[in-house]
């Protein structure tokens, strides 16, 4: 049988460990051999910060790809759709309907019904 021996901690401390410990193994001495093994095998100290939570790197990749989107959205607008309108215009089949040039207007002629007229009977003496 293994000996313990008895370290003092203060009681909050305590209770947060053995909460821990509770949660994610089967003894005490399990969870503190574990951490411990963690931090010699990757040779950081408890103290040091590993680096961007997930939290930061999440809001830096939802920047990255909101500027993504942005210019994808962008080149879109001024690349995609002029060319896609531009090569759909050079293989149109249909013809335009041609429409007369005005140039001038075309009036129609009426005859005027002539309303007096002189006698065609010369020999009245009139």
């Amino acid at each position: 049988m293994d000996t313990f021996i008895g370290i003092r901690f203060k009681k909050e401390t305590a209770k947060r460990f053995q909460e821990f410990s509770r949660t994610h193994f089967k003894s005490h001495t399990e969870a503190m051999a574990t951490m411990l093994d963690f931090f010699f095998y990757n040779e950081i100290s408890p103290k040091e910060k590993l680096g961007p939570t997930g939290r930061t790197i999440e809001t830096s990749l939802k920047k990255r790809i909101n500027a993504v989107i942005a210019i994808m959205r962008d080149m879109e607008k001024t690349q995609t759709k002029p060319t896609v309108a531009m090569i759909e215009s050079l293989f149109q089949t249909e013809t335009p309907t041609k429409k007369p040039l005005i140039l001038e207007k075309k009036f129609l002629e009426k005859k005027k019904e002539v309303r007096f007229r002189e006698k065609q009977n010369h020999n009245n003496g009139l």
